[in-house]
């Protein structure tokens, strides 16, 4: 099974940019949108200001790759708590996230074959959060969100 994973976690809001979230939290992010901005591609237009901290790292399980995103926002937990808690006053889907997104028979993803004993690298497919990860979501007031998607080609339309 090919599989392609990464998390990240984001603060979201309708008026306050990812500039002035960095400034608050003293913390820069790995990735932005801005509110309204224009791209050639793709065609969407961002409804919110986002900051975020992502673990793109292949052969990694998504708690590892959370762990590495913890070991960046632990020290600012105080400050991203105080910061999702004003941003989550701009209404429903604001605020903060802790995000899992997964696709499945990705043909160009990491492969992974449980058949296989001597395949190299950890199983992708199972992962867990620890206490410290639950405490920081609880403290932040963030969400957690797990995206899973099957890529496998419909070859029924063929």
């Amino acid at each position: 099974m090919h599989v392609n994973q990464y998390a990240y976690f984001a603060l979201f809001s309708r008026s306050t940019p990812a500039t002035e979230m960095a400034a608050v939290l003293g913390l820069e992010p790995d990735e932005t949108t801005v509110r309204g901005s224009r791209r050639t591609e793709p065609k969407a237009i961002p409804v919110s200001h986002c900051w975020k901290i992502v673990c793109r790292e292949p052969r990694l399980r998504v708690d590892e790759q959370i762990a590495r995103i913890m070991q960046r926002l632990a020290p600012h937990t105080t400050a991203i708590a105080a910061l999702a808690s004003r941003l989550n006053t701009d209404g429903e889907g604001y605020g903060a996230v802790l995000e899992v997104v997964r696709y499945f028979n990705n043909q160009d993803a990491q492969q992974h074959d449980r058949s296989d004993p001597a395949a190299k690298g950890p199983n992708p497919l199972g992962w867990h959060l620890d206490r410290d990860v639950l405490d920081f979501l609880q403290a932040t007031g963030a969400a957690l969100d797990v995206d899973e998607y099957d890529m496998t080609p419909d070859y029924a339309e063929d």
